[in-house]
């Protein structure tokens, strides 16, 4: 699961975007922040955690960004042939956002920025998604 991290929740104008510092074969992407759900956490309880280790930063969950993978088994996006990707909205409550795990930048995009950066394949359909939002 990961965050589509904007602005605002009602009329977002940015993306924040996280270039891949590990591992060697996609570092130099850029991608959502977020991670895996361990055992015993929900997902909610999961992508707050892993942004708070990955970026140091609190948020508030906005819609999630119901990808067109969706069946009665999976739900979301397919950003490999083994994996599906859950993604929400959320801002940035309390924190100020820092690369500190797996990224090596981080930047905020606007709408006419979002294909500036080379995006994780398995990212460009919610990237898109995401850029008919963005005012």
């Amino acid at each position: 699961m990961a965050a589509a991290i904007v602005d605002d929740l009602a009329r977002p104008t940015r993306l924040l975007g996280a270039e891949r510092s590990k591992p060697a074969r996609i570092a130099g992407r850029w991608e959502f922040p977020g991670g895996k759900v361990d055992p015993g956490e929900t997902v909610d309880e999961a992508l707050h955690r892993e942004l708070r280790e990955e970026l140091g930063v609190t948020v508030a969950l906005g819609d999630e960004i119901v990808g067109p993978d969706t069946d009665e088994e999976t739900q979301g996006w397919f950003i490999t042939d083994r994996h599906v990707m859950r993604v929400w909205y959320a801002t940035i409550q309390s924190g100020t956002p820092e690369p500190l795990v797996e990224h090596s930048v981080l930047r905020w995009l606007e709408r006419s920025q979002l294909w500036s950066v080379p995006w994780l394949d398995g990212d460009i359909e919610i990237v898109r998604q995401i850029e008919g939002r963005l005012k």
